[in-house]
């Protein structure tokens, strides 16, 4: 799909295993089909995996129907940008790949705001 990350370079992979993002080819791209704006690249963490759940949306329980084997701490996920908007103002938001989370997100977040939670990612 070729779209930029919040750095204004190349999208890059999110994740792989599992695979992620709205179109599950990886990549945090987004489009008109893409109804939950799943843009942010996360690594996941206990404490944010028990706040979806309690808000609704339980990504530690497999889904078979949907080839999901559940998360757990320290998967990277493409959430929806309002998901890790709602994490952050309760405390509990998970670090980001920025050079995987798409420049979309800067509609609803800053980059200074994503910045605090850049996570070190080894190649």
């Amino acid at each position: 799909m070729n779209q930029l990350n919040v750095l204004g370079k190349k999208l890059e992979l999110c994740c792989s295993n599992p695979v992620t993002g709205a179109y599950r080819d990886g990549y945090c791209n987004t489009g008109i089909n893409d109804f939950g704006t799943h843009t942010v690249c996360a690594i996941v963490t206990n404490k944010f995996l028990q706040f979806s759940k309690s808000n609704g949306n339980d990504l530690t329980t497999p889904n078979p129907y949907y080839s999901f084997k559940g998360l757990k701490e320290g998967d990277k996920w493409c959430l929806c940008v309002s998901r890790w908007v709602e994490a952050h103002r309760a405390g509990c938001a998970p670090n980001l790949h920025l050079e995987a989370t798409n420049i979309k997100t800067l509609d609803y977040v800053s980059l200074e705001n994503l910045l605090e939670y850049k996570a070190c990612i080894k190649p």
